[in-house]
């Protein structure tokens, strides 16, 4: 690893310890950081993004279980083409949910800003994406449930980065918890069927 490497890794963590134990603070320096589409994928979804394929990778490889969400089990190939669709799956969303949250702010008096939005797509999801380190032991993949954590970091940054007046906070909230909902099932579904299609 390079030093640029090790500070990399350093800001990734530092960002993702501040959205988990202080959301209000770090959203407020993520609002006024300048910021560009491809700079948020490499400077840290990408890395984040990793968490839960590899970690279930590597649990399916040393337990012989598949990755629960595919039904794949003992068959490498499977599990490395699973990780690999996983990932590209939510890269893929985080980019949808940015043009959601883009969409419908204005109907929550929000502002229309495709970087504000791209901001909260990049960085709400961060406790679900740590929560992923637990599929490395299949019998604790229950405790995945810790990335609920990721809703209240969202509810605490979109109102704040997309304008959204007070009274419209909470509803606003709710529309793209719901869906973001809807495709999270969407990528389940399409990587279960790709990753069955390839085996």
């Amino acid at each position: 690893m390079t030093i640029m490497d090790n500070a990399r890794m350093r800001n990734v963590a530092a960002r993702a310890r501040g959205l988990i134990l202080h959301p209000q603070a770090e959203w407020a320096l993520i609002d006024l950081e300048p910021a560009t589409m491809r700079g948020l994928y490499t400077s840290y979804v990408m890395i984040l993004a990793a968490i839960p394929p590899v970690c279930g990778l590597i649990g399916g490889l040393i337990f012989g279980v598949g990755l629960a969400s595919h039904g794949l089990h003992t068959s490498p190939i499977g599990l490395v083409v699973s990780a690999i669709i996983d990932y590209a799956l939510f890269l893929g969303g985080v980019y949808v949910m940015a043009l959601i949250i883009e969409a419908t702010a204005p109907y929550f008096g929000g502002t229309k800003d495709r970087m504000q939005a791209m901001k909260v797509a990049a960085f709400f999801p961060t406790a679900a994406c740590l929560a992923g380190v637990f599929r490395l032991i299949p019998a604790l993949g229950a405790l995945e449930i810790l990335g609920l954590y990721s809703l209240f970091i969202l509810w605490i940054g979109l109102p704040r980065l997309m304008r959204t007046p007070e009274d419209k906070a909470l509803i606003y909230t709710l529309t793209v918890l719901v869906s973001s909902l809807v495709v999270m099932i969407l990528i389940s579904v399409v990587a279960g069927a790709a990753s069955t299609s390839m085996q």
